[in-house]
């Protein structure tokens, strides 16, 4: 299967409320009619997120579908055109940031009822090498964020080699998940050896700067 996540922002005319509504309860509809959607899920930035200001993106949307091929099929089929004609209802499209990944597992345990999820956008260190880069993240990054003891899933999503074919600049090198019991329980780990050596490494394959948001997971199609 092949996987994107789309991070966007909300219309500047809606509620968070409204918005997170809308994607939940009339969106998610439009999108399960996609042919060869194979698994769907909805991350929406938690309300706690706003009270220091606006938060990097509003939410994050991670599709599965069988291959590539279907993917590209999509464009100018009616329930494609359904899909961004009801993206214009709530989504401020110009946000859009759209990565083909590959999945890399790093760390895996079962989660409680009211887990929160973790999003991170990733963007490489200027000069380092794709393979470098994508190796390092996996083989020397992962474990060392694998041992914060509040992690409990922990999913590397590396942007598909094709999305730097031919000159081209991908909006984001890959997307850093991690799930934990709490927002408490995310934030106690940031008291640890574990986290603090995590973070210290990250200036040894990334800018440093990695746009975050805290969210709730809403599986549409498992």
């Amino acid at each position: 299967m092949i996987k994107s996540i789309v991070f966007f922002k909300r219309r500047a005319d809606l509620s968070v409320e409204a918005f997170q509504d809308h994607w939940l309860n009339r969106h998610a509809e439009v999108v399960c009619r996609l042919p060869g959607l194979r698994r769907y899920v909805q991350s929406h930035t938690l309300l706690g997120g706003y009270r220091k200001g606006k938060p990097a993106f509003d939410g994050a949307a991670e599709v599965w579908f069988d291959s590539l091929p279907a993917m590209q099929a999509l464009p100018g089929t009616p329930p494609h055109d359904a899909l961004i004609e009801d993206e214009h209802r709530f989504i401020d499209r110009d946000s859009m940031k759209v990565l083909l990944v590959e999945e890399h597992p790093i760390k895996d345990s079962p989660l409680p009822a009211d887990y929160v999820k973790n999003i991170e956008v990733v963007t490489a260190k200027p000069g380092m090498p794709t393979g470098e880069f994508q190796r390092y993240w996996r083989e020397v990054h992962g474990p060392l964020g694998a041992e914060i003891p509040t992690v409990l899933r922990y999913v590397q999503n590396h942007t598909r080699l094709g999305g730097y074919a031919n000159g081209r600049v991908p909006a984001a090198d890959g997307a850093a998940i991690t799930w934990f019991e709490s927002v408490d329980a995310m934030r106690a780990g940031t008291q640890t050896a574990a986290y603090e050596q995590t973070r210290a490494d990250e200036v040894n394959f990334t800018t440093g700067e990695l746009p975050v948001i805290i969210t709730r997971e809403h599986t549409i199609i498992a």
